[in-house]
């Protein structure tokens, strides 16, 4: 049976934690009917009729879920997009390009990647062996960030060594079969975050330059704009525009940047999907992160990325307790904030760090909307 040319497009989504929720959730807003593939079951995807817990490593269940797709995204850069691709069908795309994931994935490979570009990034070393780090950690001088190659999310799979005693006890934990890499410590006046939607012709639009605030490496806050100098926020958005283009970027691709005090960026590193640090637009932006992703990957025109308000801020929510199920303690408290708007992700059970929801705030002043967003997350006990 054929498809008309005017017909509705079926997105896949290999994933079905939040960022495959909220992909969807844009999807459907626009019409688009949404398939959810997961190999294991995750709450957040419960909220789709056609969401599927199976071997997503299988070449059958891939190709029976590919079918019937116009076009196939993937939630995070470790789903098997190369395996999808091999039995994939023509009418059906797959963005980002494995080749695309590829490249970043590995965080060795992507900063070599970036550097050959010519694309400024802060010193480092991808170092095989315990005795080669140390050499490199030496030259760079101390502390230094020791960074997993691969699997790394949400502040797990880096670290700080301040000595050599550091890096020995964090090499373990850290190192895989080809070791680990070393990158100088940069003394960043603010972490940045850009977020770049790029269709495959190579049309795209650029988000406004946010300040990310970390705790335990991890990502508490989002703040838009970015108090930085204007030559600074054109530079970040410049390097962040750069850096999709080498790479090949299709969808939204996150870029992770430090500001330094004599007004160089650096990027810090590169994520092929929507962002933690771009949550704020679903309510700050005119058009979201998730929104253009979807748009993007379907070769859609691209909508404005601009604030809607004059700022926006958006805090996460995290697990405080080791426990199942979440508990709504605290929500309707939160929900009473003004000018707040909370998401709770769904995941069905709640670990100490773990990322359940966000929230945020959009108006005027960003110190009234970081209190009352703080207010509203603070208040939610998960």
């Amino acid at each position: 049976m054929s498809t008309p040319d005017d017909a509705f497009p079926v997105l896949g989504i290999l994933g079905g934690g939040q960022l495959g929720k909220m992909m969807a959730a844009a999807a459907v807003q626009m019409g688009v009917a949404v398939r959810l593939l997961s190999p294991k079951p995750a709450g957040p995807m419960q909220y789709y009729a056609h969401a599927q817990t199976a071997d997503w490593t299988d070449p059958d269940v891939l190709r029976a879920f590919a079918a019937d797709c116009t076009a196939v995204t993937v939630e995070s850069e470790w789903a098997p997009a190369g395996a999808l691709d091999a039995v994939r069908p023509d009418t059906c795309a797959l963005w980002p390009a494995p080749e695309t994931l590829a490249l970043i994935k590995d965080k060795g490979v992507q900063k070599q990647h970036l550097a050959k570009a010519g694309l400024p990034v802060p010193d480092f070393a991808n170092c095989p062996t315990l005795n080669d780090a140390l050499d490199a950690a030496q030259a760079f001088g101390y502390p230094v960030m020791l960074k997993q190659f691969r699997g790394a999310y949400d502040g797990y799979g880096n670290a700080t060594a301040h000595t050599p005693e550091d890096l020995r006890a964090a090499w373990p934990d850290l190192a895989a079969d080809d070791g680990l890499q070393v990158e100088a410590f940069v003394d960043f006046s603010h972490e940045l975050a850009v977020q770049v939607a790029r269709r495959p012709g190579g049309a795209s639009v650029t988000y406004p330059v946010a300040h990310t605030i970390q705790r335990n490496h991890k990502c508490h806050a989002v703040h838009v704009p970015a108090p930085v100098a204007p030559d600074v926020a054109a530079e970040a958005q410049r390097v962040a525009h750069a850096a999709v283009d080498a790479v090949d970027g299709v969808g939204l691709t996150a870029v992770e940047l430090f500001a330094c005090a004599d007004g160089s960026v650096l990027i810090n590193e590169l994520a092929p999907r929507p962002h933690n640090t771009g949550h704020y637009s679903i309510e700050g932006c005119h058009t979201s992160q998730f929104a253009n992703h979807v748009r993007a990957v379907l070769d859609w025109p691209l909508g404005d990325p601009s604030l809607r308000a004059n700022a926006a801020v958006m805090v996460n929510v995290l697990g405080d307790r080791q426990g199942t199920p979440p508990r709504t303690t605290g929500l309707p408290d939160a929900l009473q904030q003004p000018n707040v708007s909370v998401h709770i992700y769904g995941k069905p059970d709640v670990r100490p760090g773990r990322k359940m929801g966000h929230v945020t705030a959009v108006g005027a002043d960003v110190e009234a909307l970081r209190t009352a967003a703080e207010a509203s997350a603070t208040a939610i006990q998960l």
